[in-house]
């Protein structure tokens, strides 16, 4: 099985940076695209940013310019940067990572349990 889970959320104030962190692990051949969506309360879980493991990265247009995403492709984990924080980005942030699992050599997705942004203005 794949265990995937976040850390490094917490509470800042408006204009502080947070580093979150996301590691996949278990029977694992292959990490592929690993992601980071967020869900603020009553809302949809949105799209935040993304990496492929040939380091591509995509960014919702409400992150370009603040949020960095990158990857450790050895240790299977992900990063996001996060700057200039706004109480708008005030969400939980859920990592979602496409594995190739070892016992099928198909790809799967997996989700991690969230980890909670709060941003006070």
């Amino acid at each position: 099985q794949v265990q995937v889970v976040e850390s490094g959320g917490g509470l800042v104030q408006a204009g502080g940076s947070l580093r979150l962190s996301c590691a996949a692990s278990g029977s694992i051949v292959r990490v592929d695209a690993m992601n980071w969506y967020r869900q603020a309360p009553g809302k949809q879980r949105d799209f935040v940013a993304g990496i492929t493991s040939g380091l591509s990265t995509s960014y919702s247009d409400s992150v370009k310019g603040r949020f960095t995403i990158s990857r450790d492709n050895a240790k299977n984990t992900v990063y996001l940067q996060m700057n200039s924080l706004k109480p708008e980005d005030t969400a939980v942030y859920y990592c979602n990572a496409a594995v190739i699992i070892r016992s099928t050599y198909r790809l799967n997705d997996y989700w991690g349990q969230g980890t909670q942004v709060t941003v006070s203005s």
